[in-house]
């Protein structure tokens, strides 16, 4: 057996203790991004992931967009995105994004996508289309691109390097030792160089990692050694939660004062910015990653 089944045969909890709840989504604010959102037909990854903390996002006016689309080619035993085969790329898709920023007066706005490697270019020209619409109708709007590894067909990753965004995200998810488990068509290699890449391009980058999933301190440790090895700028560490029956289980819900410890770990490791706790995601706080 793997080391994520061997470590899911013991008895999981059967609440989530304390730190991990949070407000129901409510507020003016929150009504408003959904509205928006319903009325353009965007996909968001606050709504797909289900992520804990769209309350507080969209309350706020914020969102994170999801592009081509709310079907993954991929079937990562973490993520709660639908796995099958995509509809068409929607050509129209990036002039709604733009106008949604611009009416949720977006000042800092997170665009990520669903893996498409059923399409020659991965999606690349999508991505780079919808950041140059939400720069000509926003332009004062800070934009952090959350992108797939492409496969590693780098042409198609230069298409949105190329776009310069103020900041360059992939996640790593998690440990060397549990990626082929956790993310099955990804490699861990792979995305370190999607990092090193847009690094050597001039960028701000930036990376996740999720704890709870059967992972050692020191191989978090090492994981953050990896990052920085490759010139990453910023880490994020929260806790993986399941999202249904079929996906990974939990192995551990880890205490805050363990996210703290892997927070100053960080930052001795010379990371501009390292947001670490239970309930932290890729675009928690993003806003404050460009400063």
């Amino acid at each position: 057996m793997s080391e994520i089944a061997d470590a899911t045969v013991v008895d999981q909890p059967r609440r989530k203790p304390d730190w991990l709840r949070v407000k129901l989504p409510n507020g003016e604010n929150f009504k408003k991004v959904r509205a928006i959102v319903s009325e353009h037909k965007l996909h968001t990854i606050c709504q797909s992931g289900n992520c804990p903390n769209m309350g507080e996002c969209w309350g706020a006016g914020t969102a994170t967009f999801m592009i081509l689309g709310n079907i993954c080619t991929r079937s990562c035993g973490f993520c709660n995105v639908a796995t099958g085969r995509p509809e068409e790329a929607d050509p129209f898709e990036p002039a709604r994004v733009a106008r949604s920023v611009e009416l949720m007066g977006v000042k800092h706005c997170v665009i990520t996508s669903v893996d498409r490697d059923d399409m020659a270019d991965g999606g690349a020209n999508i991505w780079a289309r919808t950041i140059r619409s939400v720069r000509r109708r926003s332009p004062q709007t800070k934009l952090e691109t959350l992108i797939p590894d492409f496969k590693g067909e780098w042409h198609n990753l230069a298409i949105v390097l190329e776009e310069r965004p103020e900041v360059l995200s992939h996640n790593v998810e998690t440990v060397r030792r549990l990626t082929r488990k956790v993310r099955v068509q990804a490699k861990y290699d792979r995305s370190l160089e999607v990092l090193m890449r847009a690094k050597k391009f001039g960028l701000r980058t930036k990376s996740g990692i999720m704890l709870g999933l059967g992972e050692k301190d020191h191989e978090v440790l090492e994981t953050m050694d990896d990052l920085r090895g490759v010139g990453c700028d910023v880490v994020t560490i929260g806790q993986y939660l399941q999202p249904t029956k079929k996906h990974l289980s939990v192995v551990e819900f880890v205490h805050p004062d363990r996210f703290a410890m892997f927070r100053e770990e960080g930052l001795k490791r010379g990371f501009r910015f390292v947001e670490s706790g239970p309930l932290v995601r890729s675009s928690y706080h993003a806003e404050k990653h460009v400063l």
